[in-house]
């Protein structure tokens, strides 16, 4: 059997036919890639797309039926071993190595960002219960958040990985507290003190390691992908030692049942360096005698709403982008976006929003949705 009929083999088992003509069929361009992707598995399957070797109408649509389908597993390959192994002998996410995704990913450019996001740009899955925009449902994300950490005025805050300081902006204003918020990009920090100017907010480029002060609140959004397993007992340790005795921390991270210790590799090659999805036992297992779990919320199905937005931004703003980036990013960062929201709509991914308490809420935690 050929590397084209082989492939097509396993693509049929999602209902996708190759240089078929509906929206999720992809168009092969280039025959090297058959071999590439059976040999190397989904890191030459995002690679031959970004090099323009095929493409499909609605990546989205494709990458949905890919992972309903299980065909993760099967477009693989031995060399996935290595990024695992990698993983297993190294601490990826420890002192030395904490401040790279920041350079990586989140210095490219707050243009490329302010473009893409919400008003706020909150770079983080929205809540569209009841929204109809972007805005409103990164907006309706935030209140919920504030409610669910029950944040009074006059309260010391903590916001891990602040990003470029929405939430700390929208809870000094609505909710009347003073903030904290760390990050380890250099440009997420820069324009979040412009953005802050005049608020009770501080602004810092820091490793969450080096915490040890106290707060009424802690709340991380979007940062714990990036913790990595050798280091949740540590970070939960952190969080524990700097929140008032009766405080909340909420926790809101992208997640999957599956246990592992890195990403696809093509995501972390070219996307997140050095980042992992955590899975419910792992999160209980590192907070174990440190919290009690007070609630779980899980609204995965946002996310997918959520990148097709910014997906939409993304190609709307192209022309003012353009003249920073090349094709190849165009294709890259396209990819990212639709196979992210395949992945959320197809639930191979999951997105929580967690509270914990140091010792159980008095009278019992109100559950807020």
């Amino acid at each position: 059997m050929s590397p084209k009929e082989k492939l097509q083999q396993l693509l049929s088992y999602a209902g996708i036919q190759i240089n078929g003509t509906r929206d999720y069929d992809i168009q092969v361009h280039d025959e090297r890639v058959y071999s590439e992707v059976l040999s190397r598995g989904s890191l030459a399957l995002g690679e031959t797309y970004m090099d323009g070797g095929w493409d499909v109408k609605h990546p989205d649509q494709f990458f949905t039926k890919v992972l309903r389908r299980g065909l993760a597993k099967e477009i693989g390959s031995w060399r996935s071993i290595f990024p695992w192994l990698r993983a297993k002998l190294i601490n990826l996410q420890g002192r030395s190595r904490a401040f790279e995704v920041g350079e990586k990913h989140y210095d490219i450019g707050n243009k490329l960002y302010s473009l893409m996001l919400d008003e706020r740009m909150i770079y983080s899955c929205a809540y569209w219960k009841d929204a109809e925009t972007l805005d409103e449902a990164q907006e309706a994300k935030l209140d919920l958040i504030c409610r669910k950490t029950r944040l009074k005025p006059g309260m010391r805050i903590l916001d891990l990985g602040c990003g470029w300081g929405g939430f700390a902006k929208y809870a000094a204003e609505h909710y009347g507290v003073e903030v904290v918020g760390i990050t380890v990009s250099e440009e997420q920090a820069r324009l979040a003190e412009e953005t802050c100017e005049g608020l009770p907010i501080e602004i810092r480029v820091q490793d969450y390691r080096d915490l040890n002060e106290e707060f009424d609140a802690i709340i991380s959004t979007g940062m714990f992908e990036h913790v990595g397993v050798k280091n949740y007992r540590a970070f939960m340790e952190v969080v524990s030692r700097c929140l008032v005795e009766d405080g909340l921390f909420l926790l809101h991270t992208i997640g999957s049942e599956r246990e592992t210790n890195s990403i696809e590799p093509w995501m972390e090659r070219y996307i997140f360096p050095n980042a992992m999805l955590p899975s419910p036992r792992q999160i209980l297992k590192s907070s174990r005698d440190l919290f009690v779990l007070e609630d779980w919320h899980n609204f995965g199905a946002d996310y997918d709403k959520t990148l097709m937005a910014w997906h939409e931004n993304f190609v709307n703003s192209w022309d003012e982008l353009k003249e920073d980036y090349d094709e190849r990013f165009y294709r890259m960062w396209t990819y990212y976006l639709l196979s992210c929201a395949g992945s959320f709509r197809s639930r191979y991914n999951w997105l929580w929003q967690i509270v914990f308490s140091k010792n159980g809420v008095e009278g019992g935690y109100e559950y807020i949705r």
